[in-house]
């Protein structure tokens, strides 16, 4: 297989994780935010959401199939996302991690939280970082969201904190490249892969921008 993007850390391939992942003999750790299988439409619904994001009526590129991570259970280490949406194909775990996005605030028309399944360690965490559109304080001020279900870098750093040996990490749903760029910024390797060429596009220039950072 032939990266569609190689630097000295991270690699990216442009195709189906199915059909690559089984491929990665190096893979360690999964830290990934997968589609849930929910046919969730960004904004959808009116209210605020959909008049504040230039993804309003935008869909989750691959949502429409219901997820199974059955195909990825059998990594060291797994971190994966959204889990309560599918938590009836995973095994019992005390490890959950949670993202409070409101940090007190009045909840909207979104969830207030989110939450990842992990085999990494048993107990549940919190971290509260406020990602709530033009008012999101940190890394994402004053700049435009990349992808409907972004994920800020910080929080995948976070996640990474808590894998004692994390070895080459994976994102088979890389998406804009947010797990990449965490893995990079903690020095460590990682791969990502997307189906959507746009989205690799992307990545690879966030990844390409914070080298020359």
């Amino acid at each position: 297989m032939k990266p569609y993007y190689e630097d000295d850390r991270v690699q990216i391939y442009c195709g189906d994780m199915r059909d690559i992942a089984p491929e990665l003999d190096r893979v360690q750790t999964i830290l990934t935010d997968p589609p849930y299988g929910i046919s969730y439409v960004h904004g959808a619904g009116g209210g605020s959401a959909a008049a504040s994001t230039r993804f309003a009526g935008v869909s989750i590129y691959g949502d429409d199939d219901e997820f199974d991570p059955g195909g990825l259970l059998h990594f060291e280490n797994i971190i994966m996302w959204g889990a309560n949406h599918y938590a009836n194909r995973l095994p019992n775990s005390g490890g959950w991690l949670v993202w409070d996005k409101r940090g007190g605030m009045a909840s909207n028309d979104q969830s207030d939280c989110e939450l990842a399944w992990t085999n990494v360690m048993k107990t549940a965490r919190l971290k509260t970082q406020i990602w709530n559109g033009m008012i999101t304080p940190g890394e994402q001020r004053g700049k435009r969201r990349l992808h409907p279900t972004q994920k800020p870098v910080e929080l995948m750093q976070w996640c990474l904190s808590f894998v004692e040996d994390p070895g080459v990490i994976l994102d088979p749903f890389m998406g804009s490249g947010t797990t990449l760029l965490a893995a990079k910024l903690e020095g460590r390797r990682a791969i990502g892969i997307e189906k959507n060429r746009e989205y690799c596009d992307i990545a690879v220039e966030r990844l390409r921008q914070r080298v020359l950072f």
